[in-house]
């Protein structure tokens, strides 16, 4: 398969659109794009060379195709293009005295991104950009290797208008920025964005606890990241948008699946409460303590497959997050392809694996 295919296949699951491809027909196109992506990371990128030793296998279904743990991304500098060509680098977020991964982007993975990003997002909130309130600080775009906090704002940013910063850097509420918000587009549809728990903590417990309620009954909350310190804290999907109705009248909100090592394809929460995959990206469940993939319905890690990185070998990940495919083409909110649920982060065990042999190849 040519680079010219590769762009061709991106260009028709851009005019499928969201509800018109099935899993089989998405499966097909994939497939095909994710072969290319091999034999481009292969033969461009040294260290995937090495982690892979397949150089010309021709993989028949998804389970074939060679993975990466995603912790490698945080141990090594993991590219597919010259230095010279890298035109931005991301960083993770990654957990405190943790490396966070550091992903390089060249200007045609960047803008690849972008315009994924924006063809899946727009299937859910609509396509006119809405007066938009983000909840963090203008402080997390500082830096110049941008946050995955940073790099999730950008992106989301482009969705929305009249943009408003929500908290102050010490992350407490700028109430006066929200008050004049709140009066500018009261009883007008609004976008929120921020991150799961900042959301939580920052923003809906911090209007509670100063009894401020917000006029967004029209509006909608995207929001992502990890559940874990809610869970801790019993906080469920259901405790936490019952919660922000009450203090902003929002009763639209989309969760979303996503990594910085896959920035662009993320996996949205619909009106049924199910992540979605989107038409340039699949999962596989596999079997934690085998990696055999795992039947729908079976719990196991997640592995996250993108068509969009060019620039990195990121197109197939094994994550440390543990998930259920829940089904396909049959989910009540219409939406084909396959449908799933996230169950948290697998228990610190020794994973093999992937990264097992990225290690033994650079000793």
């Amino acid at each position: 398969m040519s680079e010219s295919s590769y762009q061709q296949y991106l260009g028709t699951l851009f005019e499928a659109g969201t509800n018109t491809i099935d899993q089989s027909q998405k499966s097909a196109i994939l497939l095909e794009c994710f072969r290319f992506l091999h034999q481009h990371h292969y033969a461009n990128c040294e260290e995937y060379q090495r982690i892979t030793s397949l150089s010309q296998v021709k993989f028949d279904r998804y389970e074939d195709l060679p993975f990466l743990a995603v912790r490698l991304f945080k141990l090594y500098e993991l590219k597919s293009v010259p230095q010279t060509e890298v035109f931005k680098t991301l960083s993770s977020s990654g957990t405190t005295g943790q490396t966070p991964a550091r992903i390089f982007l060249d200007k045609q993975t960047s803008a690849r991104q972008s315009k994924v990003l924006v063809n899946i997002m727009q299937s859910f909130i609509g396509k006119q950009r809405l007066p938009m309130l983000i909840i963090d600080s203008p402080a997390v775009l500082k830096n110049h290797t941008l946050s995955a906090r940073g790099a999730g704002i950008q992106g989301m940013a482009f969705f929305g208008r009249d943009h408003t910063y929500a908290l102050n850097e010490d992350m407490s509420l700028n109430v006066d920025a929200i008050t004049q918000f709140s009066e500018k587009h009261q009883g007008k549809p609004v976008l929120l964005f921020g991150f799961t728990f900042m959301v939580w903590l920052h923003f809906i417990k911090a209007l509670q606890q100063r009894n401020l309620q917000l006029p967004f009954t029209d509006g909608v909350l995207i929001h992502s990241g990890g559940w874990k310190k809610l869970t801790e804290q019993q906080v469920s999907n259901q405790v936490f948008k019952e919660t922000l109705k009450e203090v902003t009248g929002i009763a639209k909100v989309h969760n979303f699946y996503g990594m910085a090592e896959q920035v662009g394809s993320v996996f949205v929460e619909c009106e049924k409460g199910h992540l979605h995959a989107p038409p340039f990206a699949d999962i596989l469940i596999r079997n934690p303590y085998t990696l055999e993939p795992q039947s729908n319905g079976e719990s196991g890690l997640i592995q996250v497959l993108s068509m969009i990185p060019t620039s990195y070998p990121g197109y197939s990940l094994l994550t440390e997050d543990m998930g259920t495919v829940l089904g396909e083409d049959n989910c009540d909110c219409g939406r084909l392809g396959r449908f799933f649920r996230v169950e948290g982060r697998l228990p610190k065990t020794e994973m093999r694996g992937c990264s097992d042999t990225a290690g033994s190849t650079h000793e």
